[in-house]
This record gives C-alpha cells, sequence and structure tokens, in this order.
C-alpha cells in the first residue's frame, strides 16, 4: 500500500461516499477506522489518534505512505495538528529519530494533509466580513479564533495543511427532516430558526476528490481555509411548510405538522407576506462560490 495518492485518516460517514468515487476515479487509497471495520466494502486498518499515547509514533509509522492525508476527525486546541503532521513527516521519511515537532521541519516533507472542519466556526458572525456584505459570510470572513477546532485548523493551515469547512451535512441515512423534532419542538423555538446551509455527501467527496487531483496545490490548497455548501441558503421556516403533512387525523384526513402551523401564525405576527423570507432577514448567509469555481465544479446535491 505504499505510494497512495490518499489515506483517510478516520473513514465514517463521509467515507461511504468518498471511497466508491475514489474506486470509481482509481485515486489510489487506503482508510482507517478505530476497529479496522470493512466501510463502503473496502476493508480499513485500524488507527485511533491519541496525542498523549506514547505508542502514537510507532501507531503513525504503521500508516502506508501517502500523498494526501485526509483528516476527518476533529482536532481540538494547540498542538494536535503540528503532532499529527510532524509525525507522520518524520516516521515516513525515515527519521523515527528526529524529534517530533520540530518546528522546521513540520510541513517540509511534500505530504499535503486536508482537514474537514465545520463551517460552525463562523456562526454568529454575520455583520463582521471582510467585503463588507453584512449578512453575506464567505471563507475569508471574520470566525471565531478561540474555537477549539478553529485553532487546530488554524495550525495545521500554519504549516501548509488545507482545510474544507462543511455545512449540514446530509445524504443515505442523514435526513434533515429528522432533524425537526430536535430543533423545532416549540413556537419560540421555530421563532429564532433562520438560515440553514447544507451538503450532500456525494459533493463532499467530490470536493475532497478535486482537492486530491487538482494541480492547483500551491496556490488553491496550501494553507487555504474553504468554505463549502451546496450553493443554497434554505430558509428553515420553507422547509418546514414544505414538510407539513403530518399524521393522520379522524377519517383518514392529513394533519399539518405542528410546526407548519406555527410558522402560518409567526408570517401573521412578524409581516412576512410569503416565503422564502429574504437574506436579510435570515440574517446569516454563506457565499461559498469560491471554492466551486476554483475547483471547476457545480454541486449535484442541491435542494433538499
Amino acid at each position: 500500500m505504499e505510494g497512495l495518492d490518499l489515506l483517510i485518516l478516520g473513514a465514517g460517514w463521509t467515507a461511504t461516499f468518498l471511497i466508491p468515487l475514489l474506486e470509481q476515479r482509481k485515486i489510489a487509497f487506503a482508510a482507517t477506522t478505530t476497529t479496522g471495520r470493512p466501510v463502503a466494502g473496502h476493508p480499513t486498518l485500524p488507527f485511533r489518534f491519541d496525542p498523549a499515547s506514547p505508542d502514537l509514533p510507532h501507531a503513525i509509522a504503521a500508516l502506508p505512505h501517502a500523498r494526501h492525508i485526509l483528516i476527518t476527525f476533529p482536532l481540538s486546541g494547540t498542538g494536535p495538528s503540528r503532532l499529527l503532521v510532524s509525525t507522520y513527516e518524520a516516521t515516513h521519511r525515515g527519521r523515527a529519530a528526529q524529534a517530533v515537532g520540530s518546528i522546521p521541519e513540520v510541513g517540509a516533507g511534500g505530504f499535503r494533509f486536508i482537514q474537514l472542519g465545520s463551517t460552525g466556526i463562523w456562526q454568529g458572525q454575520q455583520g463582521q466580513t471582510a467585503v463588507g456584505d453584512g449578512h453575506w459570510l464567505t471563507r475569508h470572513s471574520s470566525y471565531d479564533t478561540a474555537n477549539k477546532r478553529a485553532v487546530a485548523e488554524d495550525e495545521l493551515i500554519a504549516i501548509g495543511g488545507c482545510v474544507l469547512e462543511l455545512s449540514g451535512l446530509w445524504g443515505a441515512a442523514r435526513d434533515p427532516k429528522n432533524w425537526v423534532g430536535r430543533v423545532a419542538m416549540s413556537k419560540e423555538a421555530v421563532k429564532g430558526k433562520k438560515s440553514l446551509h447544507l451538503i450532500h455527501g456525494v459533493d463532499v467527496a467530490r470536493a475532497v476528490a478535486a482537492v486530491v487531483a487538482s494541480e492547483k496545490w500551491e496556490g488553491s490548497g496550501k494553507g487555504q481555509r474553504w468554505m463549502l455548501t451546496d450553493g443554497f441558503v434554505y430558509d428553515w421556516w420553507s422547509l418546514l411548510v414544505g414538510w407539513a403533512e403530518g399524521a393522520e387525523g379522524g377519517e383518514g384526513e392529513v394533519k399539518p405538522t405542528e410546526q407548519a402551523k406555527w410558522v402560518f401564525e409567526l408570517m401573521g405576527e412578524e409581516d412576512v407576506r410569503a416565503l422564502p423570507r429574504s437574506m436579510e432577514q435570515l440574517g446569516r448567509c454563506y457565499d461559498t462560490r469560491e471554492f466551486w469555481l476554483t475547483f471547476g465544479l457545480v454541486p449535484l446535491r442541491g435542494r433538499v
């Protein structure tokens, strides 16, 4: 398994979409899980990233050599990103005796690290965009730099890694309709629901494959943070009304859900004439055109 194009560290839900695409495109890869279980019909290697483990260098040294390393699990705070990168580079360049964390060496080994993150680091940041577009946020906008995941991502970016910040993940068993019972169980909760941003697993896989296969790493991968959505800003109220059909009432009549009723009550109270609401009313809106245009892609699965 030497000389792979991609090593997936933590083959979970995303890998169920990514692995079939890699196989289809004949991109050489290997993947790990904590147990070594098969994912999408493909065997995986057992691996667990534990920064405190004295066996970590040995565990990383046992991983196959790959040009790109995709980190799907979240890293937190200062240290883990540098530790993972430096240890992989040291052990896979035949320098196991080299001190882990030696700053001049980190990021100098030619390996390309990609981290999957979350657009949640921009939550609550509307009005603070670099371009001054108010409610519109881009990858260049201000984000929560104290967020522990953002701290780890910033560390990876500083040593030449790439971060793909993903919006709400859906596809296969992940159906946004199933989130209603968790996020909209009262009229007050519905009142507070504004924008929603999503990306399907198919398009996450296509995005990762594009970065791996691209010849633009130096300008568009290395040291970059990207924001990914399917290009839509969804209005939670529109979705709740669109899913209005509830359980059957008496004599088999279908009744609207409580959430749909609450939305129409709120539309009257807040003078919302029709759905979807305007971008200004939705507040936080992500503009992610730059990624898709840079890598020459168009999302396949939008309009949930």
